[in-house]
């Protein structure tokens, strides 16, 4: 069980990832219930990448249904067709958005929200839930934070 995480704040994006994702895997591990495994999941996320706003959206009653998250108070509700994690949702797909204010059908449910990055777990073709992150920057996902929180959204999809 670990009591803290160990990042150096030194490190580039990708070193923090590299030094990230195999603690959120030790942390989670052995332990069944995906509730607990996301909230620790989003805590390191948050504590060890500094994102303004990092949590889930469950895919449940016919909805994106708010889950865990850390940050801001948060939209509780958000139609499958509406907004980035809608399109995530719908699109199966991960979506990076440099200026959420350019982006068709925007939800803000935080004015300070800038940029965003949106990524589904998908289970036998279902989209589970999705990952949402946001940052108070514009312009602050790239490539490599593509490539780690994808890999990071294959270990939740074995919480399945």
């Amino acid at each position: 069980m670990a009591e803290s995480l160990i990042i150096d704040a030194n490190l580039s994006k990708e070193e923090k990832y590299k030094a990230l994702l195999p603690q959120i895997e030790a942390l989670t591990a052995g332990e069944t219930d995906l509730i607990a495994n996301i909230s620790n999941m989003v805590a390191a996320l948050r504590q060890g990448m500094g994102f303004f706003w990092v949590g889930v959206y469950f895919n449940k009653e016919g909805q994106l249904v708010l889950g865990p998250f850390q940050g801001p108070i948060a939209c509780t509700r958000i139609p499958y067709h509406k907004g980035v994690c809608g399109a995530c949702y719908t699109q199966q797909k991960t979506i990076l958005v440099p200026d959420v204010e350019a982006f068709p059908g925007h939800i803000a449910c935080s004015s300070d929200s800038k940029s965003e990055i949106v990524l589904p777990a998908i289970k036998d073709g279902e989209v589970k839930l999705v990952l949402d992150v946001d940052s108070d920057k514009l312009n602050d996902f790239d490539e490599v934070d593509q490539k780690y929180l994808e890999q990071l959204m294959t270990l939740v999809e074995n919480w399945y």
